[in-house]
């Protein structure tokens, strides 16, 4: 909200001019998601150490993460933390794509923050039930998805990368569409957070694509210059996704292999919520699944798994999610969550290559 108070000063002092674009509260919001997140992590570790809040791991797991048992967790309460604080420095609260996508992210916070908080304290891996962790996420983005229809912030047509015009007009059937795109991006991050780091990679490839993607569907020129559609006040997301950037480099200084802390639920959960809703304010649902490629792949092994051994009671992979399967098969842990970086980083190059095909 800062941004609110200097911007007006602006005709009194030239320097202040700078807050109005987008471009320069991109690159502070990165900075200072950055600093916030390492700073707050250090001491957020040193607190859970004392408390002696440590992760339960499940004993159906691999093996090797046994000794994982007792790790801090809920890292993502300052990976939330250092992207709030930061919006409140650089975001526009003008923006009604900003304040439903906030309001995502935080929804889906204290869900997460409910579920890690019952598995710290009684010690096992059960948390809120699924079916109430399902109602929660659906009631979340059902009303996101009411919001931005009926604020006109989106139209109810269906874009598929490729084409100039839209394919299909889904109408009231666009809620729907919304709410199976902002619970299974919310859920297939959730999966990936398995091994040190993993999820940390894809959330900053996926996160710095999604901002390019807002900036420019927020930008009417180089909107209609590559037929894609414009979003009046898109272009604000850049700002929080290049914070979310910043806010998981931060946690990512403290989780890398061996970690010294986790994501939890509270921020797999908030983050996986806050991408999808920035695919769906941008217009960009169909093409998130290449952007989060190494979250599909993740959520579809678990699909696979489980609906291979309901119907032939046999399983495909040697455990789901897959990053579970490359290490049974042998790989060490670094080079399962390096590997699945790379996926990503082309996987977001390639997304944002469509753009000149169409």
């Amino acid at each position: 909200m800062l941004f609110h108070f200097l911007y007006p000063l602006s005709s009194d002092a030239f320097i202040f001019n700078v807050f109005k674009y987008i471009t320069f509260r991109t690159f502070i919001a990165f900075i200072l998601a950055t600093a916030f997140s390492i700073i707050l992590g250090k001491k957020f570790i040193k607190f859970m150490q004392k408390k002696q809040f440590g992760q339960f791991i499940r004993d159906d797991g691999p093996s090797s993460h046994l000794k994982k048992q007792g790790t801090p967790t809920m890292g993502g309460i300052f990976i939330i933390g250092s992207i709030i604080l930061t919006m409140l420095i650089t975001g526009n609260f003008n923006s009604y794509p900003i304040l439903i996508s906030l309001f995502v992210m935080l929804s889906y916070f204290f869900l997460g923050f409910r579920d890690d908080y019952l598995k710290v304290i009684y010690k096992n891996s059960k948390g809120v039930s699924a079916k109430g962790k399902l109602v929660w996420q659906i009631l979340t983005a059902a009303v996101a998805g009411f919001l931005l229809i009926k604020l006109n912030v989106i139209d109810t047509t269906l874009r598929i990368p490729f084409l100039k015009e839209p394919l299909i007009d889904l109408g009231s059937f666009y809620i729907l569409f919304i709410v199976l795109v902002i619970v299974g991006s919310s859920n297939a991050v959730n999966l990936t957070d398995g091994l040190d780091g993993l999820v940390s990679g894809p959330v900053i490839t996926s996160s710095a694509t999604l901002g390019i993607l807002a900036y420019i569907t927020g930008h009417y020129v180089i909107a209609n210059y590559l037929y894609i559609p414009h979003i009046q006040g898109a272009s604000e997301l850049a700002v929080l996704a290049m914070a979310t950037v910043g806010a998981t480099v931060g946690f990512l200084w403290y989780n890398t292999y061996p970690a010294q802390i986790f994501m939890g639920d509270v921020g797999s959960l908030s983050l996986g919520g806050l991408l999808g809703t920035i695919a769906v304010v941008t217009k960009n649902e169909i093409l998130f699944v290449v952007i989060g490629g190494v979250f599909v792949m993740e959520a579809i092994s678990v699909i696979l798994q489980v609906g291979s051994y309901k119907l032939r009671k046999k399983r495909i992979f040697k455990m789901a999610p897959i990053h579970h399967h490359f290490e049974l098969k042998g790989w060490a842990e670094p080079k399962v969550i390096v590997r699945f970086w790379v996926i990503s980083i082309i996987l977001a190059i390639l997304s944002l290559a469509t753009l000149k095909l169409r």
